[in-house]
């Protein structure tokens, strides 16, 4: 059958109206892409989807969060950080993310206590977090510390020799106060020999490891701000004896010597004073923490049986520690016939019970822990001692808010194919869809050229 020109003519005008329609529906497609955002997660698990949790508490921030991740050019840890802000971002377009390669700002890098591996600070409303770690769950649980804008105070007992919230020495607790000021937490301090009372705006009581003994109505004041449920942190050193009553009181001793850890060598620490640990108990404190923490010069502690609060044992040192009566200096070795005593042993002690003030509903809590130095300005910044730290005053003053967001885990990653199955799939793949693919396009040629 032969085609007229006019016939021809109708046929080329209908193939130019197709695609210039085609083209009009993909660049709408294009417009409306770039305009409107649909997505569905098809995951089994919605591994590549916020929780619910963290999509309402993105809701609830109606100002601007900004995230600086402080790591080095590793295309793959910061794609990694991209794909899971990327998640937050398609909940709340005015968050941003800032990739900033730590040896382009040393100064900053020490001001923020950042060590190698780098760290991420998240910003809103002018307060910030740092996170050594990040996921979903330590993301969203520093927004929500954020979040919070309330003013809070804390006292600092001094007057007896304690660590300074506000010195610049080593052995003070200057830098961490600032990083508490930072989060609007207060940090007052109080001398019980001139003013008679804990203020009552004070969320917690902090007692630092003083080095001389405190007097015997300070005592009393203390325990009874103990029986009238106040929230107390307390921290002592190997030889301070000066804090033994208000342990007994807690239903804690503390053990003679020094606890030391040959388990420390494995983190390149060569005194074995320094007791590192990193696997903690299931707490609040400690929920989602995956980070070590260092303790120089560390007492052992021992519960009693009849205490009146739940104890957990926070941290424990290692199977291969002791407690060192001796001088912790040159080669030491576990005595097995003296009063040395062969651990683990634990070292910290939350300790909890329903509030004896009427007017507070909340539990009483307790924290102590036998080395008074890992908050201090000379050892703060190692590693995780910093957050351990943060955690354990939020926790104390009922400020511990943290979503449990359980991790994500795939299934069925792996793909298992018997031998013929793998040559079937190659077979396929090789040889058939080429032959396929090379037999269609001979067979339409073959058409057009009998028409």
């Amino acid at each position: 059958m032969r085609i007229s020109p006019h016939k021809h003519q109708q046929i080329r005008l209908k193939n130019w109206s197709i695609t210039l329609a085609i083209l009009c529906l993909v660049g709408a497609l294009a417009w409306l892409s770039n305009r409107y955002s649909a997505e569905a997660d098809i995951t089994r698990n919605s591994s590549n989807s916020l929780s619910q949790a963290s999509q309402k508490l993105l809701g609830s921030l109606p100002d601007q969060i900004h995230l600086t991740a402080y790591i080095k050019k590793d295309p793959g840890l910061r794609s990694q950080i991209t794909q899971l802000v990327d998640r937050y971002k398609r909940r709340k377009a005015d968050l941003t993310l800032t990739f900033v390669d730590p040896d382009s700002q040393p100064e900053k890098i020490r001001e923020l206590n950042i060590d190698a591996t780098g760290a991420v600070i998240v910003e809103y409303q002018t307060r910030t977090e740092k996170l050594n770690f990040i996921d979903e769950s330590s993301l969203t649980n520093a927004l929500l510390q954020l979040a919070n804008a309330n003013e809070r105070w804390i006292t600092f007992l001094s007057g007896h020799g304690e660590r300074a919230a506000d010195g610049i020495a080593n052995f003070d607790f200057g830098q961490f106060g600032k990083e508490l000021d930072r989060r609007k937490i207060k940090a007052q301090s109080i001398n019980l020999a001139t003013v008679p009372a804990i203020p009552d705006n004070s969320a917690l009581l902090v007692l630092s490891a003083p080095s001389v003994p405190l007097l015997a109505g300070e005592i009393e004041l203390i325990k009874g701000y103990i029986r009238q449920g106040g929230n107390l942190l307390l921290l002592t050193d190997p030889a301070n004896h000066n804090l033994e009553e208000l342990l007994q009181v807690l239903g804690l001793r503390q053990l003679p010597g020094t606890l030391v850890d040959s388990n420390s060598k494995l983190y390149g620490i060569n005194d074995p004073s320094f007791v590192v640990t990193g696997d903690y108990p299931p707490h609040q404190i400690t929920q989602g923490f995956q980070t070590i923490t260092v303790y120089p010069v560390t007492a052992a502690l021992e519960i009693s049986e009849e205490t009146d609060y739940h104890p957990v044992a926070l941290m424990k040192s290692g199977a291969k520690s002791w407690t060192e009566t001796g001088p912790v200096a040159g080669k030491i070795l576990f005595d097995a016939d003296g009063d040395e005593k062969q651990g683990p042993f634990a070292f910290a002690y939350s300790l909890t019970r329903p509030s004896a003030n009427s007017k507070q509903a909340q539990e009483q809590r307790i924290v102590v822990i036998g080395d008074g130095d890992f908050l201090s300005n000379a050892y703060l910044g190692n590693v995780g001692n910093l957050d351990m730290g943060l955690r354990m005053i939020n926790w104390l003053i009922h400020d511990d808010r943290f979503i449990d967001i359980p991790a994500k885990i795939a299934s069925d990653k792996n793909l298992q194919l018997s031998q013929i199955g793998v040559a079937v799939i190659g077979f396929g793949f090789l040889i058939v869809i080429p032959v396929l693919l090379l037999g269609s396009g001979f067979y339409i040629w073959r058409k057009r050229r009998q028409r």
